[in-house]
Formats: C-alpha cells, structure tokens, sequence
C-alpha cells in the first residue's frame, strides 16, 4: 500500500462570530415544497446559505429519501468540518418522501429530463446562484443531466454509482424476467447492493428491506422506478482538443463501491473504496467524507495548500498539463483512488524505486 503525507488545512476561516455561526450552520433545518411545472419538489435545507459559496446539493437513489439516503453521511463526525461551512438543500423525487400522498390514478411521473428541468427552480427558490451535486445511482443520473444542461449552476460533482447509459435491449429482458419471479422491494435490493452484501449482510438488508416495503409508498415508487427504467442516454462524450463536445465542465469525483452492482458501469475517473457495498456513504461514511473534503479544497475552497503524494507507477500514467485545465492526476490515499479534474501545478517530480514524489499545490 503506498503511503501519503498530506499536510492538514481547514476548509476555510469565519472572522464573523465563528462559534454563533457554526452553531446555526448546523442546527437550522427547515422543510420546503417547491412548486414546479413537473410538479411539488420536498427540499429540506441545512444550515444557512451563505452568497459567495454553494450549497451542497443531494439526490437520493430508488427506494430512499434523503433521510435513508444520507442521514449516516451528514450525521458523521466527520463532516462537522464541512457542515460548518456550507449549507446542505436534500432534494426527494415526487412522491418519496416521508408522509408523501398517493399520487391519482393516471398521474403522469416526470422523466428524468423533466426531474433534472425542476433544480434550477428550486435554486431561484432558496435564492442560490450554484451548488456542488452529489448524487446516488438514480440522483447521481439526475444531477449529472442537470450539470449539462445548465454548467454555470453547477461547481462540482460528487456522483455515486452513476450509469450514464439509457437500459439496453439485454437490461430490459433482464428486467422483465426477473419481474416474473421477483417482486419489486427484491428488484430494488439488488439495485442498491451488491450481490456479497445481501449474502452475508443480513441485518443491512433486512433494515433497508424494511424501509422499501413499510416506508416508502409503493404506488409512488413504482412509478419512479419506471421513470428510472425509461431514462436516455447521457451522451457524455471525452474532450477532444479543439472541439466543443458535450460534457461535464465542471470537477467531478466519481464513486464506486468494490462489491457494488453498479461497479462495472462505473469505469473511468472512479473513486473506488475497498470494503465497501453499494452504498458508500452508510459503509464507509468517513472515507467518503474524507474524498469529499480534499476533493473540495481542490475547488479552491480553502486557503493555499499543498500535500505531498508518493505515486506508484503501476497506478497508470500521470497526464498533466502545466496550469491547463482539466489536468488530471491520479492518487491513492488509503483504499481508494481520486480523479480530479482541476488545475494542478507540478513543482517537483521525483523517480525514485519506480515511485513518484510529487509535491502539488493547488490555489484558490
């Protein structure tokens, strides 16, 4: 295992009242139904907005609302740090929410385009200018479509078992069959997890399984599945010097769980975490906590600051690109890897026992 020398930094400093202010960052919760012509989005925002930085912005995936979904992350002590500094809006689809209403018979769900269309209503409702995403296999689709689409709302991307392709003549078969023989909360279980943790996880499963069948409302979330299953193609396509093609403009850290179903359509820029199932953020809160915070220092949020990395040349090839954008490098800190796309400036490369010492700094 290769061993990394960061030196540690705070995110950022409040001069005004720090201890009243940290105090109502993390305190201050309040619900909201946004009103859209896709219909009522439930938005629960955490903490208080402050104008010159984003709000982190989530998506749960099927079978979750916020709460299920993210409750184990943002209730870990590892994210004081960041909860003290930035404002968290929790976005539930129509209908998933706790409490939620049955929808009428013949109510026509929104799609994936349409869900994505809802998010720059709800930032002109808080009064926001942008957001850093982050998303879970269904949310991770959504918000990824919304960072195409509107680029300058969008700062970062944290994306959890994100697929970006539309589901497939053999996905869809796959799909039917297994409708036949399973019934939806199994269907759901296997979305969400890995094969080796419904194996030998019973008590995680049986916990979430509990949740689907008995939380959730069931007309609702079928409907939002279908959605799911009728999604399009993302059409990312990679960034071809001198032309304009469509894709991501803004950082953007991937996050795949080794044993999660997900980890085969996950295949480039991933951050993967050993140990880990379907679902990151309640496995391995604190890992992901800690990928989230270098990952938003390396958005400039944070003073000047510099680590020292030792690189394995086994890793891949190290591409940079002096003070261009969309440089990228390859790290490995612990039991998962990290692709920023950033602006990196190299002061010293060093070849030592097919080992890379690299000394980066990236400013604000």
């Amino acid at each position: 295992m290769d061993d990394i020398q960061i030196e540690a930094k705070p995110l950022l400093v409040d001069k005004e009242l720090p201890g009243l202010r940290e105090a109502v960052q993390q305190l201050v919760e309040k619900e909201h139904d946004v009103e859209t012509p896709h219909g009522r989005i439930h938005c629960t925002m955490r903490g208080v907005p402050k104008g010159d930085r984003p709000v982190i912005l989530t998506f749960h995936d099927i079978g979750l609302n916020h709460k299920t979904c993210w409750d184990t992350l943002f209730s870990h002590e590892d994210m004081s740090e960041i909860m003290q500094h930035f404002a968290v809006c929790h976005i539930d689809a129509p209908g998933q929410h706790e409490g939620a209403s049955t929808f009428s018979t013949g109510y026509e769900y929104p799609s994936m385009d349409q869900l994505s269309e809802t998010l720059p209503l709800v930032l002109k409702h808080f009064g926001l200018k942008s957001v850093i995403g982050m998303g879970i296999g269904v949310g991770a689709y959504i918000l990824t479509r919304f960072a195409l689409d509107y680029p300058t709302m969008v700062e970062g991307l944290l994306l959890i078992n994100i697929n970006p392709c539309a589901e497939g003549w053999m996905d869809w078969a796959a799909h039917k069959l297994s409708s036949l023989t399973h019934a939806e909360p199994d269907m759901i279980i296997s979305h969400l997890f890995g094969k080796e943790e419904i194996h030998h996880n019973q008590n995680l499963i049986g916990r979430y399984r509990h949740h689907i069948v008995n939380d959730m409302n069931q007309f609702n979330l079928h409907l939002f599945i279908k959605a799911y299953e009728s999604r399009r193609d993302l059409e990312i396509e990679r960034p071809v010097p001198g032309c304009n093609p469509r894709t991501l403009k803004c950082p953007s850290l991937l996050v795949v769980g080794d044993s999660s179903p997900a980890v085969d359509a996950v295949v480039n820029s991933l951050s993967n975490m050993a140990d880990c199932g379907g679902m990151p953020q309640v496995d391995q809160p604190a890992k992901l906590t800690e990928a989230f915070k270098y990952f938003i220092q390396g958005m400039g949020y944070s003073k000047y600051w510099k680590q020292t990395i030792l690189l394995t040349l086994t890793l891949g090839t190290y591409h940079y690109s002096r003070g261009a954008e969309n440089s990228s490098f390859f790290k490995q800190q612990n039991i998962f890897q990290i692709h920023f796309y950033e602006t990196w400036y190299i002061e010293e490369i060093v070849i030592q026992d097919l080992q890379l010492s690299l000394d980066v700094a990236c400013s604000p």
